[in-house]
């Protein structure tokens, strides 16, 4: 009887192993393999295609528009929520977690709904020639409302654990707004911010649902790495999805290391 209960733990851990196997290690090593079996020229060849430098582009082009946007926001409404106690804001706290809620191919339709060419604001779109729907601008949208809680979330948590005691004495001591929020919010925050960053910054390059159906997934126009992930192996470029499939596999390791960083980082405050 002893014997058994002993075994239980390894038994567990073995099905743990097992399990992380089956869902995790081998479909990425699946993934790098088919990326370099025929070799690490075959894998340059594939990434020096046209539509994969275009969906590169057009990838770093999103982020570098919604990370700043999705910063701005997250600061400020972190900022107001940690400061100010009112009626409704559990409400205002539940629609910034939207995102983490609904379904990204949801959001995608509800941007089309709103900017289709039949949507709620399609036909003025049209009488100004302005395009959302199939072109950057929806493609952006639709990665900002995906992106939206992660700055936020992770910055609320620590201006309320500090308090505004440092706040009030700065004030005190003649700092007006903008100083107090430099010399003494920003110093205070910055592991959270940059832990949100980062997380934006890895959804917004990995995102596929939203952006698929906002974009029309033209490769070497409106398709980002993942939507050519998809469209490359549907066309049978075997060679180039699974390179692409590598390149995110990799920027996902990255942002597992800084993620861990920053939270050394935070965990030592």
């Amino acid at each position: 009887m002893q014997s058994s209960r002993s075994s239980q733990p390894m038994i567990l851990i073995a099905i743990a192993i097992l399990y992380l196997c089956l869902v995790l290690f081998i479909p990425a090593i699946a993934v790098f393999y088919e990326a370099f079996h025929k070799g690490f020229a075959a894998f340059l060849s594939a990434i020096q295609n046209r539509d994969f430098i275009e969906a590169v582009k057009l990838t770093l082009i999103i982020a570098a528009i919604t990370i700043p946007l999705n910063t701005l926001f997250g600061l400020v409404i972190a900022w107001f929520l940690a400061r100010h106690q009112f009626r409704g804001r559990a409400l205002l706290m539940s629609i910034i977690d939207l995102p983490f809620s609904i379904s990204p191919v949801v959001a995608g339709l509800m941007i089309v709904l709103l900017y289709g060419r039949n949507g709620w604001f399609g036909g003025w779109l049209e009488a100004t020639g302005t395009k959302i729907i199939f072109a950057l601008p929806g493609m952006v949208i639709a990665t900002i409302f995906v992106t939206l809680p992660f700055v936020a979330r992770e910055v609320l948590p620590v201006l309320e654990e500090i308090g505004t005691e440092q706040e009030e004495a700065a004030r005190i001591l003649g700092a007006n707004d903008w100083q107090v929020f430099w010399r003494v919010v920003l110093p205070n925050v910055r592991w959270g911010l940059l832990y949100g960053i980062l997380l934006t910054n890895a959804r917004a390059m990995g995102e596929f649902g939203a952006v698929s159906v906002v974009s029309g997934s033209i490769l070497g126009r409106t398709a980002t790495l993942p939507i050519f992930v998809e469209q490359a192996y549907k066309n049978y470029q075997t060679e180039a999805a699974f390179s692409a499939a590598v390149i995110l596999a990799l920027l996902a390791a990255v942002t597992l290391v800084l993620q861990d960083a920053f939270k050394r980082h935070t965990a030592e405050r």
